[in-house]
């Protein structure tokens, strides 16, 4: 009896980020990928990339999804109406459950610079109204994968049999790689994840594809194999590349968009506006800023 191949997985689309400018919160803004058509990006839901220094992101709720939240500089001060408060360092991850509501900011600590991705991940309709929770992904406890020029931040699922610490509430796999040049990792993903791999910086060979910075590729779920593998190389001479490789089971449901929140129909939606506004989410803290000293 021969074992079963594994099936090379390779990028079924490319999309570039869109680059939004200031507004009133940050003072640069990119769309890595936008909610134009969720089943096409099924369970995740938008990615951005911030550069904030003052007013960053000040008290918001949110309902029925996930906020994972990357920092690449700077430090990312947070804080929530369950009394969680915090700062995040460069390479360090924040996950984020809203569930049945939370009312949390984020800024720039001292208001002098950050600079972040937030990806939004859904959530099943059976955990819409889950409990709320924070996990931060620290350095000094992240789960890395090394081979020769590779070093792989595992924030959640396994890699390589390191199993990152982001509990999750649906079948999700999350990485951060950084690859020197000629170096190269074959990743092993579930057949059933829908995947994308964003470009943070340099250029990286995807399943043969060539990224650059700033563009994303994604690869649909395989049918009908027991096992798939995507194949990372950066290209010869070249600087080495850093790259954000998330995959998770598609949800296949309704979405419904609503501001800060994200649930099933607009009657989901309008509900969680009145919940908010009538206080169920709980009150707006009035917290003072972070003592941040680490």
């Amino acid at each position: 009896m021969t074992a079963a191949a594994v099936f090379q997985r390779t990028l079924d689309r490319v999309e570039n980020a869109r680059r939004l400018g200031a507004d009133a919160q940050v003072d640069d803004k990119a769309l890595a990928f936008a909610p134009n058509d969720p089943a096409l990006t099924d369970p995740f839901l938008i990615m951005a990339e911030d550069w904030f220094s003052s007013p960053g992101f000040e008290w918001h709720p949110h309902r029925g999804l996930e906020t994972v939240t990357f920092v690449v500089e700077g430090v990312l001060e947070h804080g929530d109406n369950l009394g969680n408060a915090g700062a995040l360092e460069p390479g360090e991850v924040q996950w984020m459950t809203a569930g049945k509501g939370i009312v949390h900011r984020e800024l720039a600590y001292r208001n002098e610079h950050a600079h972040t991705f937030q990806l939004w991940l859904n959530l099943p309709r059976t955990k819409k109204m889950t409990d709320s929770r924070y996990q931060d992904l620290t350095r000094a406890g992240m789960r890395r994968v090394r081979a020769p020029g590779v070093v792989i931040d595992v924030h959640a699922g396994t890699v390589a049999g390191v199993t990152g610490t982001a509990e999750t509430h649906q079948s999700v796999q999350g990485l951060m790689a950084a690859i020197d040049p000629t170096a190269s990792f074959g990743l092993a993903v579930p057949a059933e994840h829908r995947l994308f791999v964003h470009v943070v910086s340099g250029r990286l060979l995807v399943g043969g594809r060539e990224l650059a910075s700033g563009q994303t590729g994604w690869s649909d779920p395989v049918g009908g194999v027991d096992s798939t593998m995507l194949h990372l190389t950066v290209p010869d001479g070249d600087e080495p590349a850093k790259a954000m490789v998330y995959s998770g089971t598609p949800l296949r449901e309704p979405v419904a968009f609503g501001g800060p929140f994200v649930m099933n129909s607009r009657a989901e939606i309008a509900e969680a506006f009145s919940d908010f506004q009538s206080g169920a989410f709980g009150p707006v803290p009035r917290q003072a800023r972070l003592a941040y000293d680490r």
